[in-house]
């Protein structure tokens, strides 16, 4: 193989993945970034930038190389990508973003997915185009903002941090910018974010875009597309869109024509498709309209009427009306729905219905009518709403418009009108608005046609100057709608003039009106019948006055009426007042012409609007422009001035302002126009600075630099302000000051530059009077800020404070800084107290904004009047906003002075030091004045209040401003130790509370770091502080100190310096700019705690948690330097007391608070265990109690992690385990508080899963620990009534209470019942409390009713093996016994059991594992179901008991449960499986009882035991006894239960065919061979034989109560059972003898009985020696006395149970005689009823006798007969015999065999074998 090189491209990506197959390969995934160290033949050698600590090879082909910058860092190089840093970030945030993208996928969040998705895609191909490196700047700028915008709005819905930037969309550097700054940019970020959310998560949605800059610009579009139109009217047709205004019934824009021809496309057919107008000028005014509509006016060019034939020649060419189309557009244009240019909507056509309908009134009808049917017909336009001026919107949207979409402007002004070249407009808007014409000699009415034009003044037409709207090109004539034969016209139609300006004065508007008739040739010979005109330009030199205006019409000779010469001499408007001509007027007014002649009859009312930027309709702004014409009107001209229309004004700014300076200039020997000309301009300043003239600010400021001219202008200015502010100084009234002052700065302007213009011209003169002239202004403005009067002096004082600050930047270069310093301070000064604060703080605020505050000689003087200002309203918690800005300028402007003298000095040491000096000195200035106060401020505010956060800024800006020696000089600056201390002690708390509750949100990182870096400096600073002022003996302050370490580590702890939960690139960028502050500050810690010496014992145990909580900061540099602080402080209280006791038990009560809280891991406790190992193996007297501690704690630790890690589980099953294991440790260590504390963690778990039974023994435990005595108690209870409980008798009896309940709700009622006697105990014989003990009784009756009437299942048991390394420590490799719940299958009981562990095997064998599985590092997992193991009650044995009492102790209170497996030994028998099958039983011991506090408890022990396969018989006989048992008893106490059960157990037995009868037992069993080889089995063989005997008078009374109970249709399934028990019955008897059992009558309520059941297995399969072999018949011996005396107690104790006996020899199963001709039949004779025998007779057959009697093999003694006489069965019985029987049979001595009655040994038989699907059921 090739050698390894190094490369030169050190960086790449990986655009694959690559998985790791060998050891040595790097694995890799998409888009992973890798430094590449070396190569070989196509293989890399390198490391991912994820994880630098891992080297690897991988395939060359997997990855696409990137240009990068290697850097040198010590003996390792960095690779850094050479990209601009937007597409770093941008690669960045999308790595960031892909792995929560993939998280949201995994976690469902379809809507977030996908949103997240196309957010990235859309950064991807934004980022694709900035490499490009192919887009112009404007658009680059463009890009950048949209790029950030979208990945801060991405970053908020991530929640992740906020980035700050600056107004380059560059992110600020924390380390080049001021605290302040940085917090005012975070403030702006969230605010612009908070907003984005808020529009897109808004109802009602605004248009894209507008969220952004479309609420803030002063110009709005709408975008108009017409995709089609359709209609059907067979000429051509012009169609006029425009918008409209119902409220006001009138159009508010031009006219978009477009010319339709009568194909069905546009007339210039390369229109098609390309339909598009902007309605531009829209203002906000507009937008919120009422309601705003598109209407379309349709006009039809041809005929006079459609349905005119062709038959005769017909006139072409007259504009008729067809139709109008309205839809309303209010929503879209508001931006409440969506205008979306791709999105179509149709407007139907209205059409014309009759001669007399005008468009207009249509219009109006139709905005307010419903829908018609249109049939088709209509328009299908496209919209959308536009933002910025047409320049504007051309860029951003070059796609909708460009050179060829047609701008329709809006009728009248915008807004805001834009200054210079970009908006110079001159057009007249003309309307005609309505006529009426006398039919004069016509019969009908005339079908007038009025044409326009515009002529000069010799007649000629002007050519293309009239447009009939935007798309249209310009025409020479109009000619208006035809109406037909309409007396009244109305055509509101619309048109623009636009006459060149030059030619205005000399051009008239003519209208002209004609008769059309629909015949050509008499339309050819109508003439025009009348005419009008109106002049452009009045003779006062103003243009046409805007408005509807009434125009004269004349008549007369055609050719007449076309003659300029013979009407322009004529009045040419109604009623109109003759102007008053203005000298100088070009107008000449001649003759009138005798040919033509008004008419009285006909009338014509035109309107006019003009728009133009050139001319004015004012007579007073043009008497003020040509004020040389008339002198004499000059001073009403200046005072009319100000009733000007300010449009008009602002118009001719640049000739207003030379007319008034030159007004000034010319009359410079006088004042009398100085005042006017003053207010003049102030008026044209405050025209200027309304939002509609915004922009003429820079015309204003443009006009000062270049065309201003006037170098005397300053003095009178300068005067006539000075003038006004000494009137108002002396409290005289002046109206006039307030708007002089919003004027101010623009006044200033020109006075300086009036001043410098002078002092060019004549060379500097004048200064000292310039200088006189400007102090003489500043004091006369003083002495007004000293005056206390009301009224407009306050007004003036305001307007002072206000606009002051605007001149500074003018004034800077006139005053030298110190003396601009003391006039500002005061003028600041002069003002009271408490006077005007709000303005007071803004202007000072304004004023350090300036560039004046700059420099340090202003700035001193100025922070001398501001300071005590700030300081006092801080203190008083008044007009705080304003002080934080005023505070927040100031700070800002010392940081860039501080960093202007740090370039400096670098340049110019000494300049530089000086002015690093001064800055230091405003700063200490600052420091001893407001960090305190500020301080203070802080701590008072409530945490919610949004000004902390300010404050805090400033404090941080302070604190970073602050080097060593200002530290130095804070702290000595104290007058004494207790106000030094008690600073300290503030700042301490203040500290610790901020980090603790940081007034920033969580995703400022950046304003949380600085702050961190500028409070660890302050901390550092003020631990020095510490020892030297407070350790010594004499000067130390417990207190002081202890707040130190608390703040310390409150620091040291905090969330936001906890890099181990950061993602690698955000860590990485931490460490980079501020490194690990965890570090420093404990390493100061650790200084600071060993600096204490002797005082350290002052601080145990208070500071053993803190120390604790930094330690477990995973850091493992920090973890090993801060531990060995633990064993000093076990040293020092050692030495002092001889033990660490207190150390001790600090340290594990709050180890297991910061633990549970997610702190410590393995890694802390091995450090733990081995460094105070170490360290207290070095002190001989610590060795043993330390190394006691350490395992101790060790253990308490495991426990504590094992307990945290499943804790947030759903499945708490694990969480209860560990809960128990940590009790138990507590309770150990006899750390009673943390017992308790968890005894109701784990009872809260349970309550949670309904584990009530669980719940109650977790109280209990509790409650055993009190005592009923009125002591108080000793740990604090959980709870909320925990505080109300101050007794042990009281919390007792609460507990006692609750744990009732909870028995109940898990039905253990014998539980509850042993509570409520106790309580009862105390009720009644402690605290005489009836009431309550009458309670009590009540729900113990209820708990005993429950027993037996409320069904409860047993739950079963399952044993669950953990095997496997891969477990947690508390289950590995341990086996555990699970109660189920009630119905729980084990199938759902396993699928809950692996759900906390998806990667176990589930183990399918039930044997245990071998080592290979339980040193594995897998998880593997065996459960199988268990049987309860347990011996019955001693008190419930022998004994009639209700099964519902027994069978609860047949599955509670069990600690031994068995499992039992079935093998084959020997050799194998095909036709009997009995034979060989033996049984491995299995016993399991678990640590508790269960139930208990656990549903589960860990397996302790277990034993195994072999059963033979006659074992395993006699048991599974006993447990057929058994069954047959329970469901007799079952039935006997309810006789409404279903037969089917019984039915199917009872054939199962009886029927050979289905079990195979006892052929089985015969052959494995009772074969002479088998007893020849198994002699010790004697003893076991004959028990099974009693068993199988035994068997037949249960299934006797089984068979009986059937069929008392069996229904017709069963019959003969009963009769043929009955059958099949004859036999059975009659082979058993004969083989094994008879057995009997008597019924008797319960002694209390009759009620049937059952009996504890409960076998003893052991002590079967340890069964004796086989019993001896059986004499021979003999006589039956008379029994000694002795015996005879225990045989006497049997029968009495058998009689007493079983009742009387029938001592006659039993002929027949049943009673009843049997009928001659029918069969026997079972049923009837079981079913048959007896009576009970007289009491004569019972007693008598209770008498002792030896007749009848006899022992059984196995000892019992009850009755045992031949099979010749068999007693008769009982109707019922009590199976406590058979109880008595098993019991007996283990204590009879082996191989006695009692003889029967007649000598002769009973024979016994095996009993009949279950089928083989039981049998394995049963095993």
């Amino acid at each position: 193989m090739a050698p390894w090189l190094p490369t030169k491209d050190k960086l790449g990506v990986a655009v694959w993945n690559f998985p790791r197959t060998k050891e040595h390969h790097l694995p890799l995934q998409i888009g992973e970034m890798v430094h590449i160290l070396q190569a070989s033949e196509g293989w890399y050698c390198g490391y991912s930038l994820r994880n630098r600590a891992a080297r690897g090879i991988f395939p060359a082909s997997l990855i696409r190389l990137k240009g990068a910058t290697v850097e040198q860092r010590g003996l390792e190089e960095s690779a850094v990508p050479s990209d601009m840093p937007m597409v770093q970030e941008i690669t960045t945030t999308l790595r960031e973003w892909a792995t929560i993208w993939k998280q949201l996928y995994v976690a469902g969040q379809t809507e977030r997915y996908g949103q997240v998705k196309r957010m990235m895609q859309e950064l991807m191909e934004q980022r694709s185009q900035l490499l490009s490196g192919t887009l112009p700047k404007d658009q680059l700028l463009r890009l950048r903002k949209e790029v950030t915008g979208r990945m801060d709005y991405g970053n908020k819905i991530l929640a992740l941090d906020l980035v700050v930037r600056d107004e380059d969309e560059n992110i600020l550097d924390p380390d080049r910018t001021s605290v302040i700054s940085l917090f005012q940019a975070h403030r702006r970020a969230a605010q612009t974010l908070s907003q984005r959310l808020q529009e897109e998560t808004s109802s009602q949605q605004r248009a894209p875009g507008r969220g952004t800059h479309g609420a803030a610009s002063p110009s709005h579009n709408l975008y108009l597309c017409v995709r089609n139109f359709v209609c059907h009217i067979g000429e051509e047709a012009q169609l006029f869109m425009a918008l409209y205004d119902p409220g006001e019934q009138r159009i508010i824009s031009e006219n978009y024509v477009i010319r339709w021809a009568s194909t069905g496309v546009p007339q210039d057919i390369e229109l098609l498709n390309n339909l598009r107008v902007v309605f531009t000028d829209l203002g906000s005014a507009d937008l919120k309209r009422e309601r705003l509509f598109l209407v379309c006016q349709i006009i039809r060019v041809g005929r006079m009427d459609l349905r005119d034939s062709h038959s005769r020649k017909l006139s072409t060419g007259l504009r008729r009306p067809f139709g109008i189309s309205v839809m309303d557009i209010t929503d879209i244009a508001r931006g409440t729905c969506d205008s979306d240019e791709d999105k179509q909507h149709f407007i139907p056509v209205h059409p014309v219905a009759a001669d007399g309908d005008f468009l207009h009134t249509m219009i109006r009808k139709a905005v307010e009518g419903k829908d018609i049917n249109h049939k088709g017909q209509g328009l299908w336009v496209s919209l959308k709403v536009l933002w910025g001026d047409l320049s504007q919107v051309r860029k951003d949207h070059p796609h909708l418009v460009d050179r060829s979409t047609a701008v329709a402007r809006k009728l009248g002004y915008p807004e805001v009108i834009m200054p210079g070249k970009r908006d110079v407009r001159n057009d007249i808007y003309l309307t005609l608005v309505q006529g009426e014409f006398d039919k004069g000699s016509k019969k009908t009415q005339k079908n007038v046609e009025v044409t326009v034009c515009v002529c000069d003044e010799a007649g000629n037409v002007v050519q293309n100057v009239i447009h009939a709207g935007a798309g249209d090109s310009p025409s020479s004539h109009y000619r208006s709608v035809v109406y037909y034969q309409q007396r009244h016209q109305r055509w509101m139609e619309t048109l623009k003039i636009a006459v060149p300006i030059e030619d205005v004065h000399r051009t008239h508007l003519r209208f002209t009106f004609r008769h059309r008739s629909s015949s050509d040739s008499k339309d050819r010979s109508e003439r025009i019948f009348s005419m009008a005109f109106v002049r452009l330009m009045r003779p006062d030199g103003t243009t046409l006055r805007d408005g509807e205006h009434d125009l004269v019409l004349y008549k007369g000779d055609s050719k007449k009426l076309e003659d300029a010469s013979a009407y322009l001499s004529l009045p040419w408007e109604r009623n109109a007042p003759e102007p008053r001509l203005l000298s100088g007027s070009s107008f000449r007014v001649s003759g009138a012409a005798a040919a033509l002649a008004p008419s009285g009859r006909d009338s014509f009312q035109i309107s006019t609007l003009v728009c133009s930027t050139k001319l004015t309709q004012n007579v007073n702004l043009l008497g003020l422009l040509k004020w040389r014409s008339k002198p004499s009107l000059l001073c009403g001209n200046l005072q009319k001035l100000m009733n000007v229309d300010g449009g008009e004004v602002i118009k001719f700014l640049q000739d207003t302002l030379d007319a008034l300076f030159s007004i000034m200039m010319e009359h410079s020997d006088t004042d009398v126009y100085d005042t006017l000309v003053f207010d003049a301009l102030v008026f044209i300043v405050r025209l200027v600075a309304d939002r509609k003239f915004q922009h003429f600010n820079t015309v204003l400021e443009a006009y000062i630099r270049q065309h201003f001219s006037a170098t005397l202008a300053y003095k009178k200015l300068l005067a006539v302000l000075t003038q006004y502010v000494e009137q108002a100084g002396r409290g005289e009234p002046c109206e006039s000051l307030p708007r002089t002052f919003k004027a101010l700065e623009y006044i200033f302007k020109f006075i300086v530059r009036s001043r410098r213009l002078f002092a060019q011209l004549y060379e500097g003169k004048e200064v000292a009077e310039f200088q006189h002239s400007l102090q003489r202004f500043f004091l006369a403005l003083n002495q007004l800020m000293q005056s206390p009067l009301e009224g407009p002096t306050l007004l003036s004082q305001g307007a002072a404070l206000k606009y002051l600050p605007s001149i500074l930047e003018d004034v800077f270069g006139i005053f030298d800084s110190s003396t601009l310093g003391a006039v500002l301070r005061d003028f600041v000064g002069n003002l009271q107290p408490q006077r005007l604060l709000k303005q007071k703080l803004q202007c000072l605020t304004d004023i350090a904004s300036s560039k004046a505050f700059q420099c340090h000689e202003c700035r001193e003087l100025v922070l001398q009047a501001a300071l005590p200002i700030l300081q006092e309203l801080i203190q008083a918690g008044e007009e705080e906003d304003a002080c934080i800005e005023l505070l927040s300028s100031i700070l800002e402007v010392l940081y860039q002075a501080q960093k202007s003298a740090d370039n400096l000095r670098a340049r110019h040491k000494d300049r530089g030091d000086a002015e690093l000096a001064q800055v230091k000195k405003h700063i200490q200035v600052i420091l001893e004045r407001l960090l305190h106060t500020v301080n203070r401020r802080v701590i008072v505010l409530d945490r919610e209040n949004p000004l902390r956060s300010h404050y805090v800024a400033c404090m941080a800006t302070i604190l970073s401003q602050m080097d060593k020696d200002h530290y130095s000089t804070y702290i000595q600056a104290f007058p004494s130790r207790p106000e030094l201390m008690d600073f300290l002690m503030e700042t301490f708390i203040l500290f610790k509370d901020l980090i603790g509750k940081t007034v920033y949100p969580g995703d400022w990182v950046v304003m949380n770091m600085v702050q961190n870096r500028e409070f660890l400096r302050a901390i550092n600073h003020f631990a020095t502080t510490l020892t030297e002022m407070f350790l010594s003996d004499s000067d130390f302050e417990l207190q002081l100190w202890n707040n130190y370490f608390h703040l310390a580590v409150a620091f040291l702890t905090q969330d936001s310096l906890q890099l181990e939960n950061f993602s690698l690139g955000k860590r990485n960028s931490i460490l980079a700019k501020y490194g690990d502050m965890r570090a420093t500050i404990g390493a100061s810690i650790r200084d600071m705690w060993y600096s204490l010496g002797q005082r350290k014992i002052e601080f145990i145990p208070g500071m053993v948690g803190p120390i604790l909580e930094m330690t477990l900061v995973p850091e493992l540099e920090l973890r090993k330097s801060t531990i060995p602080i633990f064993f000093d402080m076990m040293l020092c209280e050692h030495r002092l007391s001889g033990s660490f006791t207190r150390f001790e038990d600090e340290i594990l009560r709050r180890l297991d608070s910061e633990v549970e809280g997610g702190r410590g891991d393995e890694q802390y406790m091995q450090l733990f265990k081995s460094i105070l190992l170490s360290c207290c193996q070095s002190h001989p007297e610590l060795a043993k109690p330390g190394e006691d501690f350490v395992r101790l704690v060790s253990e308490l630790l495991e426990r504590l992690l094992d307990y945290r890690a499943v804790m947030n589980d759903e499945n708490k099953t694990y969480s209860m385990s560990c809960t128990v294991n940590l009790l138990n440790f507590y309770k150990e260590i006899d750390r009673q508080a943390m017992y308790i504390r968890y005894l109701y963690k784990l009872k809260d778990l349970h309550i949670s899963y309904e584990n009530y039974t669980e719940g109650a023994y977790t109280l209990l435990l509790h409650a055993r620990l009190l005592t009923w005595s009125e002591e108080s108690n000793a740990a604090p209870v959980p709870g909320p009534h925990g505080l109300q409980l101050h007794t042990q008798r009281q919390l007792k009896e609460a507990l006692y209470n609750q744990i009732i309940e909870y028995f109940d709700q898990g039905k253990m009622w014998e539980e509850a019942i042993h509570i409520c006697k106790e309580l009862a105990e105390q009720y009644e014989s402690h605290v005489f409390d009836y009431e309550m003990l009458s309670d009590i009784l009540q729900r113990e009756a209820k708990f005993y009713e429950k027993i037996l009437k409320v069904l409860r299942p047993s739950p079963d048991y399952f044993a669950v093996g953990y095997y496997g390394q891969g477990f947690p420590t508390f289950l590995r490799n341990k086996v555990f016994i699970y109660r189920g719940k009630e119905y729980e299958r084990r199938e759902d009981f396993e699928m809950q059991l692996l759900s906390p562990f998806p990667n176990a095997e589930k183990l399918k064998s039930t044997s245990p594992p071998g080592q290979d599985i339980t040193d594995s590092p897998g998880q593997y997992i065996q459960c199988f179901t268990v049987q309860p193991a347990e011996e019955a009650k001693v008190r419930l044995r022998g004994r009639s008991i209700p099964e519902q009492i027994t069978n609860f102790y047949k599955a509670n209170h069990i600690q031994r449960f068995s499992y039992s497996r079935p093998f084959k030994r020997g050799p194998s028998d095909p036709d009997n499986e009995f034979a060989n099958m033996w049984i491995e039983r299995t016993t399991f011991r678990t640590a508790y009882p269960l139930p208990g506090i656990l549903r589960w408890f860990v397996v302790t022990s277990t034993e195994t035991i072999i059963i033979s396969p006659l074992e395993n018989a006699i048991e599974t006989m006993m447990k057929t006894n058994e069954k047959i048992m329970s469901e007799i008893n079952r039935h006997q106490n309810d006789p409404s239960l279903p037969i089917n059960p019984l039915s199917m157990l009872l054939n199962g037995i009886v029927d050979p065919a289905v079990m195979g009868g006892f052929t089985n037992y015969e052959k494995a069993f009772f074969q002479e061979l088998y007893m020849q080889e198994h002699p010790e089995d004697a003893g076991k063989i004959e028990k099974l034989k009693d068993l199988i005997a035994w068997q037949i008078p249960l299934l006797a009374e089984g068979i009986r109560m059937h069929g008392q109970k069996v229904p017709e249709d069963l019959r003969p399934f009963h009769e043929r059972m009955e059958q099949c028990f004859e036999q059975l019955r009659a082979k058993v008897e004969a083989q094994y003898g008879v057995r009997e059992m008597m019924f008797f009558e319960e002694r209390r309520s009759g009620r049937p009985r059952s009996i504890a059941w409960v076998p003893d297995w052991d002590r079967l399969s340890h069964a004796g020696a086989s019993p001896e072999a059986p004499p021979t018949p003999k006589a039956a011996h008379r029994p000694s006395e002795s015996e005879e005396h225990r045989n006497e107690r049997r029968e009495s104790r058998a009689s007493a149970i079983f009742g009387s006996r029938r001592q006659d020899a039993r002929q027949s199963i049943s009673e009843l005689p049997e009928h001659k001709d029918e069969k026997r039949r079972l049923s009837c004779t079981l079913s048959a009823d007896r009576k009970q025998p007289p009491p004569s007779q019972a007693a008598a057959g209770a008498q002792p006798s030896t007749a009848g009697s006899s022992l059984s093999p196995t000892g019992f003694g009850g009755r045992v007969k031949s099979a010749s006489k068999l007693p008769p069965l009982p109707r019922k019985f009590s199976p406590a015999v058979y109880e008595t029987f098993l019991e007996q049979s283990d204590a009879a001595a082996p191989g006695k065999v009692s003889p029967t009655v007649d000598g002769t040994r009973s024979l016994k038989s095996p009993p009949l074998p279950p089928p083989k699907s039981k049998r394995l059921s049963q095993l």
